[in-house]
């Protein structure tokens, strides 16, 4: 099964195992020992699994978790901590984590979990709202049953409305989510909505004063 995993932990030992048991299962792996270095590489790109170890070098792998949840809701984040009472799994699966294990674990075990966070993402690829469906692997996009052709701009742009169903965000942050932009002319998003609408996504609302909504 291909996918690609990032493993924020700081023990070597426990990262060289992980890859060996995941790289003979096809599985594409980067290990980060700091928080600085996984965050530099997550805004190059950003991997399907993201294994967490909560005690780090330099801060929490909870605030990890929050902040990848964040910014990147569509990659699923193991946890892997010697932090093993009940309460411990439950702070961190409350924080978004989408499996939680806890140190020492048997790698056969880790990686059938990873397997299967990879199964649910592929299976999670077509997001569907209403009579919208949009398709992350394939880019392509339907209206009633209609293939719409969107240039790749405005396909993610969609894609983060649909991410984000019911929810008013701002121009400023969708400017620097779709864009990369911190601060920027807004003339451009205006006009890519406006292209969205004529395409017949008539639910993308204006919220004047802040942004926009695609309403659910």
């Amino acid at each position: 099964m291909n996918g690609k995993v990032f493993a924020l932990e700081d023990d070597a030992s426990i990262s060289g195992l992980i890859r060996v048991a995941l790289e003979m299962n096809g599985i594409n792996f980067e290990a980060f020992s700091n928080i600085k270095d996984f965050n530099a590489a997550l805004e190059k790109s950003q991997p399907d699994v993201a294994l967490l170890d909560i005690m780090l070098p330099d801060g929490s792998g909870l605030d990890v978790l929050r902040a990848v949840k964040a910014r990147y809701p569509s990659v699923s984040c193991i946890m892997l901590s010697a932090l093993s009472k009940e309460e411990d799994k439950v702070n961190g699966l409350n924080l978004g984590a989408d499996d939680y294990v806890a140190k020492p674990f048997s790698v056969l075990e880790l990686t059938a979990r990873v397997n299967a966070a990879l199964r649910r993402k592929k299976k999670s690829d077509a997001i569907t709202i209403g009579n919208l469906s949009l398709n992350c692997e394939t880019m392509e996009v339907t209206l009633d049953g209609q293939r719409l052709e969107l240039n790749k701009k405005e396909f993610e742009l969609l894609k983060y409305f649909m991410q984000h169903p019911g929810k008013v965000l701002s121009r400023d942050v969708i400017l620097l989510e779709v864009w990369g932009y911190e601060q920027g002319e807004t003339r451009t998003l205006d006009n890519h909505i406006s292209r969205l609408r004529k395409l017949g996504i008539t639910n993308l609302e204006t919220v004047f004063g802040v942004g926009y909504r695609l309403s659910v």
